[in-house]
């Protein structure tokens, strides 16, 4: 999740009450501190509340925690007369494009800091990595409207931030830091994005790096806004956070035409809840006027009629997609703290389920022949299952239908590419360095476990990792033969199959050059997996824990 750093006495000034105060709350608000330096707070908040990404937000929200300043917030748009066209080139590049006017801005080193890193965490919670949205920031006085949002040949030449030297748009891609890590969202198509004035001065090229020209500082007093990607819900949400943290520093906005439409609006999304449903999730028999209370202290408007409530959304609240996600906040603004604590009614004893004491015998085993275990993440991505392992992609993968980022995107199939990626991340762990993980693996709409484990130094061979699958196996009371593979993961002559019961339950080798190179890994190394299945007396009665089998 997110740790945001919050300088406190610019916080004090925006929710208007003392630091002490603060802190003792927001634990309360469902937020962690992490720690205290000085005069800032490095406090951690959940991956699905953008709009406290920043300072303002933060203060925003905590103005109505703490009684304050209840209720919904209401922005004013006023209208710019400013155009902005796109052009159809980019339609199958970037096509959605958003915008804003924020007037009479009053930036410091503290509110400068505060909205670019709500800019830069907005790329990775809404943008995905800048795929689905990246934000540029500009001084609105240098430039000149209309202003054009083109596709434009990669030998178009500007001066991008922080350099001092006109680039080609493809030199960027090579030499720009920016260039270099985001080069991959752009270099696929013929055209690139490009944001031009009426002059046909450069602003940004999105979604790789702003121009020199329209630097925002202290001294910015308007600023033009653009948000562009290829998702327009998300384009929306980021335009609606930033314009309203930048209203909480005391600017205005003004909507822009592009096209037929005035954006940004600001208007809030309506809904009806159940307090009978409220209540009984929560616990708590709440009337629908302290529900209608709770709501107000987390920013709503909240209106009771008989027994149900109806609640006006802030804009910035993205987050908000089910009946149940206001449910929580009503808890927030309840209270934690005010909630009784009670036994559960019924009392129960457990027992290990067969398939956990198996795969605690698998730790014991793995550990006495030297290996460390890791848990790697249930989620991952097809590069890291597939691409860079040289496999095909399973066609059984499980693809999760809203990701929440480009790096957990599938449920994991296999185990050995997670350990593969866990030695990139321990480059600088010294060797030998031999871990294995067990656990659940997803195909299709079935679950079972797995075991792996890899070897990397620099005598990694075939040899070691057969002495490792034969002691496994033999612990495990599992006979077995075994034959050539031709799992591309692995060298060619130097691979095998294991074969028990008359099916393939596993593999092992030295792994292939091409996918070391492909993980970065410069030693050698050996690697194994099976299939848990293949055990004797696994599962046992489906769903039921079966006692004594191992």
């Amino acid at each position: 999740m997110p740790v945001i750093t919050l300088p406190l006495t610019y916080l004090e000034r925006l929710v208007g009450t003392g630091r002490e105060r603060i802190l003792e709350r927001i634990p309360m608000f469902g937020a962690d501190i992490e720690r205290i330096e000085g005069d800032e707070a490095a406090v951690e908040f959940f991956a699905n509340r953008p709009d406290l990404y920043c300072t303002e937000g933060v203060a925003r929200a905590l103005r109505g925690f703490l009684g304050i300043e209840t209720g919904m917030p209401r922005y004013r748009v006023g209208r710019s007369g400013i155009r902005f066209t796109i052009d159809p080139g980019l339609r199958e590049i970037r096509p959605y494009l958003g915008s804003a006017i924020i007037r009479e801005v009053s930036f410091d080193e503290d509110s400068i800091a505060s909205l670019m890193g709500l800019q830069e965490a907005l790329h990775w919670a809404v943008g995905r990595g800048r795929r689905k949205v990246a934000i540029g920031i500009h001084d609105l006085d240098r430039v000149i409207p209309p202003f054009r949002y083109i596709a434009s040949e990669p030998e178009r030449s500007f001066i991008p931030l922080d350099f001092s030297e006109e680039m080609t748009m493809d030199e960027m891609l090579r030499r720009h830091p920016k260039g270099i890590e985001y080069a991959h969202l752009v270099r696929p198509f013929p055209k690139y994005p490009l944001i031009v004035d009426s002059r046909d001065n450069v602003l940004s090229f999105p979604p790789i790096i702003n121009g020199e020209l329209t630097r925002v500082t202290t001294d910015t007093r308007n600023v033009l806004l653009d948000t562009t990607g290829t998702d327009r819900r998300a384009v929306m949400t980021a335009v609606n956070i930033i314009c309203t943290a930048f209203v909480e520093t005391g600017a205005r906005i003004e909507s822009v035409t592009i096209g037929d439409e005035e954006v940004p609006s600001l208007e809030p999304d309506r809904r009806s809840v159940s307090v009978k449903e409220c209540s009984g999730l929560l616990g708590i028999e709440l009337t629908p006027e302290e529900m209608a209370d709770c709501l107000h202290a987390m920013r709503y408007d909240a209106f009771p009629e008989e027994d149900r409530i109806t609640v006006q959304i802030p804009c910035y609240r993205a987050d908000i997609m089910h009946d149940w996600d206001l449910f929580e906040d009503v808890a927030i603004g309840f209270g934690y703290d005010h909630m009784a604590p009670v036994l559960p009614p019924t009392c129960t004893t457990g027992r290990p389920h067969a398939v956990m004491e198996l795969e605690s015998s698998v730790r014991e085993i793995m550990a006495g022949l030297g290996y460390h275990e890791m848990v790697p993440f249930t989620l991952t991505n097809e590069r890291v299952l597939y691409r860079k392992m040289g496999r095909e992609t399973n066609p059984d993968v499980l693809r999760l239908m809203h990701p929440i980022s480009e790096e957990q995107t599938v449920v994991r199939t296999d185990l050995l590419p997670l350990l593969m990626e866990a030695l990139t991340l321990n480059l600088h762990r010294q060797l030998p360095q031999r871990i294995f993980a067990t656990g659940d693996v997803v195909k299709g709409d079935r679950t079972h476990q797995t075991v792996a484990g890899v070897s990397m130094h620099r005598d990694a061979n075939f040899s070691e990792i057969f002495a490792t699958v034969d002691a496994l196996c033999r612990e495990l009371g599992l006979p077995y033969r075994t034959i050539e593979s031709s799992d591309n993961a692995f060298l060619g002559g130097r691979r095998g199959d294991l074969i028990i019961g008359g099916e393939e339950r596993g593999v092992f080798g030295e792994i292939h050059p091409a996918v070391l190179n492909a993980f970065g890994l410069e030693q050698p190394t050996a690697g194994f997996e099976l299939d848990l299945r293949a055990v004797p007396g696994f599962p046992g009665r489906r769903g039921t824990p079966s006692p004594g089998l191992w």
